[in-house]
């Protein structure tokens, strides 16, 4: 598994966010952006959403999480760094693969913001209509 001195990378995007994630083996702490994951992450569920790939392999608190995050929201962000965590955790041990894979968090979620189309005021918005 994990030797002393390792560390485990991994890439996570949701949207427009992108995660860099490292896990050096250490007691649990999740820190984002140098500011600890409760600090950053107010909501509850946006905390679980990132502990999930931990929980599924079961070591929770046998790695230090260091992310940098960019772009989307709170909840695209949290989901980048999960897609990374999952990804990081492949890289640490290779038979934790059915598992994650299983649950669905290595999959890369496709759905993005459609773009605004020329002749209508947003995506599939068109102006309004009137007969006279």
């Amino acid at each position: 598994m994990a030797k002393a001195s390792e560390k485990f990378y991994g890439t996570g995007r949701r949207k427009t966010s992108v995660a860099r994630v490292y896990l050096v083996p250490g007691k649990g702490q999740i820190t984002v952006n140098k500011r600890d994951v409760e600090e950053y992450f107010g909501m509850e569920t946006l905390k679980t959403v990132i502990r999930q790939p931990l929980v599924a392999t079961d070591t929770l608190g046998k790695f230090d999480i260091i992310v940098t995050v960019k772009g989307g929201g709170l909840t695209g962000q949290a989901g980048a760094i999960r897609h990374g965590i999952s990804r990081a955790l492949l890289e640490a041990d290779a038979d934790y693969r059915p598992i994650l894979k299983k649950e669905g968090f290595l999959t890369r979620d496709p759905r993005m913001k459609e773009r605004k189309k020329y002749g209508l005021k947003a995506a599939r918005r068109a102006p309004q209509f009137s007969k006279r």
